[in-house]
């Protein structure tokens, strides 16, 4: 039996503490949500007097939360199609091609996960105002391309690096051309990465409130955007209704998780990626 020193154990006993301190913080902020937005009435007492489901009911009525549901499956949906039709050549073409400048731009593809996006979002939804996208559907999901794209091409190039360059010529001389040769060789043995960039882009636009808050309208707001408004909005609303759309938000985040990691195992990514 090997004895760790007592320097190692007190770190180690240190590291589990604040581990644990943070998932308890966590679990008591989000029960506290959950149970308050069934509660009645909340106080003074350990829980609720007593708990209803009108909050919910209330909720889904004032803030149309089918409407918004729908507009966020719609932007995250397409966000994440597009990034990945527009990301997925243009990592290529930065793994494979040497071009004058490709430092620049490797660097603007930087700057957008770099710079906060409130830093750059203002311009940017300016300049879609004055094109007469945003406020629509359109400019909420060009605005959350800006970040999405360069996220992908990123996370696709070591992907890309990896593949063996003569598997890519082997098929070039059995008569493949640009367009078969990418979807019937290249995007087999790139779908583990694909898969996972895709899932960390659906992960980042169903949470992105600055560009959604600066260019969606009021029929391009998604769930994010509705329960800022539910907050700060003028008038007076019942807290609890409020965290009963909460409770709606982290539910709709958590069946798009389930539904993507029904396809991609985080693991098996990757190991794939270490080969």
């Amino acid at each position: 039996m090997v004895v760790r020193p007592v320097g190692e154990r007190l770190w180690s006993t240190c590291i589990w503490v604040l581990v644990g301190f943070f998932v308890v913080n966590l679990i008591g902020m989000i029960a506290a949500v959950v149970v308050n937005s069934f509660g009645t009435r909340w106080f003074t007492t350990w829980l609720p007097t007593g708990y209803t489901t009108r909050w919910y009911i209330l909720a889904w009525n004032e803030f149309h939360l089918p409407d918004i549901l729908l507009v966020t499956i719609q932007a995250v949906g397409a966000v994440v199609i597009l990034s990945g039709i527009i990301g997925v050549p243009a990592a290529y073409a930065m793994a494979r091609r040497d071009f004058p400048g490709k430092r620049a731009v490797m660097t603007l593809f930087l700057l957008p996960l770099l710079v906060p996006p409130i830093t750059y979002g203002i311009p940017m939804a300016t300049v879609l105002y004055q094109a007469h996208l945003a406020g629509s559907m359109l400019g909420v999901i060009l605005a959350n391309l800006v970040p999405t794209v360069p996220f992908v091409v990123l996370i696709m190039i070591p992907f890309i690096e990896q593949i063996d360059p003569r598997v890519e010529a082997a098929a070039r001389v059995f008569g493949a051309r640009t367009f078969r040769l990418f979807t019937q060789v290249l995007i087999p043995l790139l779908l583990p990465g694909i898969l996972a960039a895709l899932l960390l882009v659906l992960v980042r636009t169903i949470a992105m409130f600055e560009l959604t808050f600066l260019t969606a309208g009021p029929t391009s707001q998604t769930l994010v955007v509705a329960l800022y408004y539910a907050v700060f909005a003028a008038g007076v609303r019942p807290g609890q209704s409020i965290d009963a759309m909460a409770v709606v938000y982290m539910i709709t985040t958590l069946i798009w998780l389930l539904i993507a990691l029904r396809f991609v195992n985080p693991t098996q990514i990757v190991a794939r990626a270490k080969r």
